[in-house]
């Protein structure tokens, strides 16, 4: 019983238990079923020629939104402006078809006088080879593989029977002016009504665009109007900005490759351009097709190599200056998309609905994130494609921890400690992540493996942070403050206030120049680490610290503890259950030296309640009782005089009246 109580295993924790209950009450996301996600899949694979067309038209209706609002607050009426803007979008992309179209024709009718550079290099290339040639051999082995093919496939004819040479036969089919009409235009009629399909949607859209948020309200989220506006909002904003951003990148990327193509004397230069600037719709692959055919068609017109190398230049230049520069300051990453689930999209959207899937992939998935992240029933989309962290910063560390990575923890750490201080760090994000193990302890889903394993990776993680320790201490910046917890806000290294309170002075932490702190852990090695890392915070103030396990809190170890030179004594316990212990601890050490001030620190995500401290200090005999790391450190470095250790009173046994003692008999008489 008492090695499980030193090790942390008490027997009844009814308040840790409660807590744990209840945050195993916490909602979790509801994953969709395989059924369900199945009959979507194939409703929109099977259903394409719908689908397809629709959501083509909610994407411009997103894109041509903000356009005809611009027109009513002019003071064009809706019908008007709506007319006026998609038919001022489709003209624009049928005068996009005519030219690409007529520039491709031209291209068609150039191309044979292409033909003498390509054999030229081809012949070059045949000769840059050992022995034939790396295109000569690659040749040989495909026609021999041909050749064994038709032996295969053809049997050989009989020994007597000559071989007979097949008759070339021609076949003239006179067709119908009716039928030649009907082969020209048959090809171009499913085009032509779904395009048209697709401008009728796109207006009624446009014009019952308030009727139709009215019934997706209705039909999905009338419980909840303030949420249900809020993504229809959401997503109309990110994907009109994407698609207006998107096509602003792609122009300003298309006009200098443009030029750039027609200097250097590519022909059909506006072609490329116009490609260039279509292809870049597409995610990741269209950017590099754009840019093959524009470098086969170099390779065709020159005799040399110096154009084809002229035109890769171009275009790697331009890629690195529109992806390094353009894209991030037009719109960053605003798509929530993480590069991922771009990837990964592009490949579904593409599977399910073919080229136009690709381009839409994007548009299309940015749409399925913002539904995730507003409605719960869809949460698992924004985990699965939003590029937002989805676990809380102490829950990532401790997953971290759990799983004995202390590298990436301190990696993680660093990037917060470039914006916050130590303590802050410790107490906001490494102190709750601590809590979670305990919390698995007492749940019993951590064993005792684990649990070292965890606080053994939280040690590292303070061993590694000495140096951003040793930094901080150095820093000739004012001191770093904190308000009170229950505040909840902190001064971060720009001086400026994370505010989500106001209304509280802030409180500096003292300086503990020439005092000495000894920093132990009340209970287990969970509470070791935690006492690991206010001793850090410690020595960045100041002050001489020293470290005990709670090993050496056994009534045997604490008459070894060297206290001589101690002012101060602190130890933390993550169990807020470990009252009792906690009295047990502040009485020995008192009576080890009477002039020893000790504090207790029951470690807390909620922070500090000044009230319930006081009246804990009083009921334990100790100086203070701290529930986060800035009131430790306070308590710990406080120049207030120790208070006395209060003595029992002992309850006096009543003694008995002893009885009178008898008087001898007489002698006989």
């Amino acid at each position: 019983m008492a090695a499980n109580r030193r090790n942390g295993m008490h027997p009844s924790e009814p308040g840790l238990v409660g807590v744990v209950s209840a945050a195993m009450a916490l909602p979790r996301m509801s994953l969709p079923t395989v059924a369900t996600v199945v009959a979507a899949v194939a409703a929109l694979y099977f259903g394409r020629e719908v689908f397809l067309p629709i959501a083509i038209a909610l994407l411009l209706t997103f894109a041509l939104a903000p356009l005809v609002s611009a027109l009513k607050r002019v003071g064009i009426p809706r019908l008007p402006a709506v007319i006026a803007s998609v038919l001022g979008a489709f003209t624009v992309l049928a005068l996009f078809s005519f030219i690409v179209a007529t520039q491709v024709s031209e291209l068609a009718q150039n191309i044979p006088l292409y033909q003498s550079n390509i054999l030229t290099k081809v012949r070059s290339l045949k000769e840059t080879g050992v022995g034939g040639g790396v295109i000569a051999r690659l040749s040989e082995a495909i026609e021999r593989v041909g050749q064994e093919l038709d032996r295969q496939e053809t049997s050989p004819p009989a020994a007597d029977q000559p071989r007979r040479e097949p008759v070339p036969v021609e076949i003239i089919a006179r067709e119908r002016p009716l039928q030649v009409l009907q082969n020209l235009i048959g090809p171009l009629i499913s085009p032509l009504a779904s395009a048209g399909l697709i401008v009728v949607v796109v207006i009624f859209m446009l014009l019952e665009r308030e009727d139709l948020r009215d019934r997706f309200i209705r039909l999905v989220g009338y419980g909840d109007l303030h949420r249900t506006t809020e993504a229809l909002q959401d997503a109309g904003k990110r994907v009109g900005r994407y698609l207006l951003m998107q096509l602003v990148v792609n122009i300003v990327y298309a006009i200098p490759v443009t030029a750039g193509l027609w200097i250097l004397g590519i022909p059909n230069a506006l072609l490329w351009g116009l490609l260039a600037l279509a292809l870049r719709f597409v995610p990741y692959i269209g950017p590099i097709i754009g840019a093959l055919l524009p470098l086969f068609l170099a390779l065709a017109v020159a005799p040399g190599w110096s154009l084809v190398l002229w035109t890769a230049g171009l275009f790697v230049a331009m890629e690195m200056i529109t992806g390094n520069v353009v894209e991030p300051w037009l719109y960053g990453s605003r798509t929530g998309l993480s590069p991922l689930a771009i990837i990964v999209a592009a490949i579904f959207w593409t599977w399910l609905w073919g080229p136009l899937g690709l381009v839409l992939s994007t548009p299309l998935t940015v749409c399925l994130v913002v539904l995730g992240r507003h409605v719960p029933q869809f949460e698992f989309l924004d985990v699965l494609f939003g590029n937002e962290p989805v676990l809380e910063p102490h829950a990532r560390l401790y997953q971290r921890l759990l799983a004995g990575d202390p590298e990436e923890a301190t990696d993680h750490a660093e990037e917060m400690l470039e914006e916050k201080y130590l303590f802050e760090f410790y107490d906001k994000v490494a102190i709750p992540a601590l809590l979670l193990g305990e919390q698995d302890r007492v749940r019993g889903v951590m064993g005792d493996e684990q649990r070292r394993r965890v606080a053994a990776s939280a040690q590292m993680l303070v061993a590694n942070l000495d140096d951003s320790a040793r930094e901080e201490a150095e820093e000739d910046d004012d001191p770093a403050t904190v308000e009170p917890a229950t505040a909840d806000k902190y001064k971060d290294k720009d001086g400026d206030k994370q505010a989500q309170g106001e209304g509280e002075d802030d409180t500096e932490l003292p300086d503990g120049t020439d005092m000495s702190v000894l920093c132990a852990g009340g209970r287990g090695e969970l509470d070791d680490a935690a006492a690991a890392m206010l001793a850090q915070v410690l020595e960045v103030q100041g002050a001489t610290v020293s470290k005990a396990s709670f090993a050496d809190m056994d009534p045997t170890g604490i008459r070894r503890l060297e206290l001589d030179a101690v002012d101060t004594v602190v130890v933390g316990f993550l169990n807020r259950d470990s009252v009792k212990h906690a009295r047990f601890l502040v009485r020995r050490l008192k009576r080890a030296k009477s002039a020893l001030r000790v504090g207790i620190v029951f470690w807390s995500k909620d922070g500090d309640d000044k009230e319930a401290a006081v009246e804990m200090a009083n009921d334990l005999n100790a100086d203070f009782v701290a529930f986060g790391m800035a009131e430790a450190v306070l308590g710990a470095l406080s120049s207030d005089p120790p208070v006395a250790l209060k003595v029992a009173a002992k309850r006096r046994m009543r003694r008995r009246p002893r009885p009178a003692k008898k008087a001898p008999l007489a002698a006989a008489k």
